[in-house]
């Protein structure tokens, strides 16, 4: 199994299975809304990959952590940044099941890892690697001499992250916050009231439930700079390993005009899901490379769909799908640096074929297994459907989550569609 790293700039060789566990943590979502479409391509990305691994007889264990405290919380909430960070992560937590590919081994909450927080960031300090003003705490970047080995930029060129006339060095980042006046989150620490900085939460996080050093960490292109380079920063500073192998999955790029058809302006995981379905959206991210940019458009949504239900089709007159004869080639394509565009090709070769039971084994692998199940809906669970789309229709939203739950309690997936909705049995 190959991956590529981003701190290495090539692609990788996973020690093999029984060398031992190879321990993943993917970031998640800052929870202060519906969580954006964008924050579900790291979590697929890490369900699948996880689900691969252990596939191929590896020990994988995936964490995908929950930032939920944070100045965005505070903004969206003022006074009330607990509640609504308790809300939103359900949200999340909900959404992101529904995509039916299960749930992380952990899902840590920031707030929940306060007190080795505070541990770590006491050891910086006495390692002479940070230090407090006026009850904030912020990391000496020169004390890394090696800083920008993530993200490539040279330490001289680093614009600051975080104004303060206070700090010893533009470059230097926040570990701890002091308390402000209306942000009603916070603990009590050797540098007074306050609460965490952003970054060594994941620090935290990620070496509480791994240890010092772990094999994989994953997230979003974005978090290169300046979050995961100064993850790397701050565990190195205490001689910790850290991470061994860096993922970045590549970003959704929005069409405007081409999208706002289907979705408006709500490009949340619910509303996609809502609007266009669990397989689709799975399928969709399927057709690009996980390390590269994505087309987030109406048509790629439609062209996904297209596929799904040419998938489905081919299920109706499948027959006797039989075992499969040729997924070496599936695991040749997904070992080389997990190609799902080249696994998706393969398995719309194979529908060609007729290799039903080579295209039902590879869409399992994804989540997708549902495409391979053709069954009409029982009357109630068609009643309990007409019954949602009239609370839609009357704009009664919360009834018609009730009903969505109720029918997915009886097997069934509810989707809308245009001008409706499908029935869908569950995998």
């Amino acid at each position: 199994m190959r991956l590529y790293n981003t701190l290495s700039r090539s692609v990788e060789e996973l020690p093999p299975p029984d060398a031992g566990p190879i321990r993943m943590y993917f970031c998640g979502p800052t929870v202060y809304q519906r969580a954006h479409i964008g924050n579900a391509r790291p979590f697929i990305v890490g369900m699948w990959l996880r689900a691969w691994l252990r596939h191929r007889g590896y020990e994988a264990t995936l964490v995908h952590n929950i930032t939920d405290v944070n100045d965005k919380i505070y903004d969206a909430a003022p006074g009330a940044s607990a509640e609504l960070a308790a809300r939103a992560t359900g949200w999340y937590l909900r959404d992101t099941e529904d995509f039916g590919l299960g749930l992380p081994d952990g899902v840590p909450k920031a707030t929940e890892h306060v007190p080795g927080i505070v541990r770590f960031v006491e050891q910086l300090i006495e390692g002479e690697h940070a230090y407090a003003v006026e009850g904030d705490v912020y990391f000496r970047v020169a004390t890394d001499p090696g800083y920008g080995r993530l993200s490539g930029q040279r330490p001289d060129q680093v614009e600051e992250q975080e104004p303060n006339p206070l700090k010893e060095d533009p470059r230097d980042f926040a570990l701890w916050k002091a308390n402000k006046p209306g942000e009603d989150t916070w603990w009590d620490s050797p540098w007074g009231r306050g609460r965490p900085g952003w970054h060594i939460e994941c620090s935290v996080m990620a070496e509480e439930a791994f240890g010092p050093v772990f094999e994989i960490h994953g997230g979003g292109l974005d978090l290169v700079f300046p979050h995961h380079e100064n993850e790397i920063a701050q565990s190195g500073a205490l001689g910790h390993e850290f991470a061994r192998l860096w993922m970045h999955n590549g970003m959704l790029e929005f069409g405007g005009e081409k999208m706002s058809k289907s979705l408006g302006n709500d490009v949340s995981i619910r509303n996609v899901l809502d609007t266009w379905g669990r397989e689709v959206t799975l399928l969709f991210f399927m057709t690009a490379h996980w390390r590269k940019p994505i087309d987030f458009t109406d048509d790629t949504l439609a062209q996904a769909r297209a596929q799904v239900e040419t998938f489905r089709n081919f299920f109706v007159d499948a027959g006797d799908q039989g075992e499969p004869v040729e997924h070496e080639r599936l695991a040749a394509v997904l070992d080389d640096d997990f190609n799902t565009p080249e696994a998706l090709a393969l398995l719309h070769e194979w529908r060609g074929r007729g290799l039903a039971g080579d295209v039902r084994a590879g869409l399992a692998l994804f989540g997708l297994d549902s495409l391979a199940q053709r069954a009409a809906a029982p009357a109630d669970v068609v009643e309990l459907a007409e019954a949602r789309q009239a609370a839609r229709a009357a704009k009664d939203f919360a009834e018609a989550d009730r009903l969505r739950d109720e029918i997915a309690q009886r097997g069934w997936e509810v989707r809308d569609v245009p001008g409706g909705y499908e029935l869908v049995q569950a995998a």
